[in-house]
């Protein structure tokens, strides 16, 4: 078992990773089954559209082999996929009947539903990009894997590199929901929050506490340069929450992507001076030191995370510019040129203007969404992304990419990446169920004429969405199982792809059965 152990430590170790264009290319393997899926949604009965076996195969599988069978050879997968679905185009679309007009509240408070509405193409980025983690944690351990989409060790672009980021990036743009219903929330006291937060995080913190203990006590096989001695990824994903709130007093003033980019060039700014030495080359030999990798990527976590949250605050709320336009009321209630020209007599239409006109202001809009603007705002900053990236790696910042310290190049590339496949997803809802349509008409797309049921993504990908953190758990139960049933470092590509198969399966099997019932609120 030691033997095996260290051999198995070796195989997902050392390693140098591929580009960030085979990446993309991969990864547009989830927005071409998207299209095939769509494709068929609009062109089959209903009854033939919407089938646990037909998502599997044009969802599910489609990922499992862009990263096995044709993770070396993404441009066939992408035309396979891409084919079929530019004949079914060829046919007419179905009718669907009236077009459904949603109810602005959602028969909701206007609170809630109102103020964000759902948005397919939010719940299809975060479904697939949970699914390729699900998938990518246990075939990491098979040859059938190849081994520069591992993480890499130190610098360099791999899947498995941008899975945790994206989890991050992922995190920070739902965790602009409290913000958006309620942008005073950033004004409340302070240490109420951090204790309501840290409450929430602690089952998180105890999973990271027992799959440390547990990774210990059977000698499973780990790669230390990964996050450390004891630190693990749930200990990151617990800690990020807590850091952002701490952060909500800047955040009435300060945009929150310029925030994330000012922490993310504090953070090189650091390694640059003397830290990136330190993680790569100290001995471990105390807690600190034992966990540096866990601690010291923590703060550029922070960063991705920060810039998930910007992108929330455009992406979930009708119009791009609510949020903005809210944060801008607050800092100005909150200014302190204006508290100095207060008069008791006026203190009651001032108080209009603070959070709580805010408040009211929130209960009372009723707008719809106007995914055309939010688009644009998105393809501003996949751009703007790409080319901060393009030159910090022009400039030799940070040395490339790294993962494993969590620098600035890694930064940029994670938002950019992330902000481009949600715009894709964006655009093939638009492409697949709108057709112009006069302003006057509501809609969740603005000026655009809904044609199919505009409140729901694919009904698997709606499931894992709905249980995306208990699922994460079972997969990582799962993967643990079946490293300790079987060697698969030395499995068959016919072997690995049945286990992985069977995988897949049970774990969306699960998602399905559960697809009415959230299994865990965090």
């Amino acid at each position: 078992m030691t033997d095996y152990k260290t051999s198995k430590e070796a195989f997902v170790s050392g390693m140098t990773g591929s580009s960030i264009r085979h990446i993309n290319m991969i990864s547009l393997a989830a927005l071409s089954s998207i299209a095939l899926y769509s494709a068929l949604r609009t062109r089959l009965p209903p009854n033939r559209s919407e089938h646990f076996a037909l998502e599997m195969l044009t969802l599910v599988l489609p990922l499992l082999l862009s990263i096995t069978l044709y993770a070396k050879a993404p441009v066939i997968l992408n035309i396979m996929l891409l084919l079929p679905t530019t004949l079914l185009l060829l046919i007419p679309r179905r009718e669907t009947g009236r077009p459904r007009t949603p109810d602005p509240s959602g028969g909701n408070s206007p609170s809630t539903s109102a103020l964000i509405p759902r948005l397919p193409a939010l719940t299809t980025y975060r479904a697939h990009m949970l699914l390729l983690t699900f998938l990518a944690i246990l075939a990491v351990d098979f040859r059938v894997f190849p081994r520069m989409l591992a993480k890499c060790e130190t610098y360099g672009v791999s899947l498995m590199d941008i899975g945790v980021g994206s989890f991050i990036f992922s995190q920070g743009i739902i965790s602009a929901v409290p913000l958006i219903k309620n942008p005073a929330y950033l004004t409340q006291p302070l240490f109420p929050k951090v204790v309501t937060t840290a409450r929430k995080c602690l089952p998180i913190f105890v999973l990271g506490f027992v799959r440390t203990l547990s990774v210990k006590g059977v000698e499973y096989p780990e790669h230390q340069t990964e996050y450390g001695t004891h630190w693990n990824f749930f200990i990151t994903l617990a800690s990020i929450p807590i850091l952002e709130v701490l952060l909500h007093p800047v955040m009435v003033r300060l945009p929150i992507s310029l925030l994330g980019v000012s922490v993310a060039l504090l953070q090189q700014l650091v390694l640059s001076h003397g830290l990136t030495d330190y993680v790569l080359n100290a001995p471990r030999t105390g807690l600190i030191s034992q966990n540096k990798e866990g601690i010291v990527s923590l703060s550029g976590y922070l960063a991705v995370h920060l810039l998930g949250l910007s992108t929330g605050t455009l992406l979930l709320p009708p119009t791009p510019s609510y949020f903005r336009k809210r944060q801008q009321e607050l800092a100005r209630a909150r200014s302190p040129r204006r508290s100095a020209h207060t008069h008791d007599s006026d203190s009651e239409s001032d108080d209009s203007t603070g959070p709580q006109r805010l408040r009211q202001t929130h209960a009372s809009t009723v707008e719809r969404r106007e995914n055309d603007k939010t688009a644009i705002e998105l393809c501003s900053y996949a751009v703007l992304w790409w080319v901060l990236l393009g030159g910090s790696k022009l400039l030799g910042i940070g040395d490339g990419v790294s993962r494993r310290l969590v620098n600035l190049q890694y930064i940029l590339w994670i938002a950019a990446y992330n902000v481009s496949f949600i715009l894709g997803y964006m655009c093939l809802d638009l492409a697949f169920f709108a057709s112009p349509l006069s302003k006057s008409t509501y809609s969740p797309y603005s000026k655009l004429k809904v044609q199919h049921d505009p409140g729901s993504a694919p009904a698997l990908l709606d499931a894992i969405n709905k249980n995306g953190l208990a699922l994460f758990l079972l997969a990582n139960l799962a993967t643990g199982i079946v490293n300790l049933s079987m060697k698969t470092m030395y499995a068959s590509d016919a072997v690995a792809m049945a286990v992985l198969s069977a995988y897949a399966l049970a774990i969306c099997g699960v998602a399905w059965v559960f697809r009415n019932r959230r299994l865990w609120h965090f």
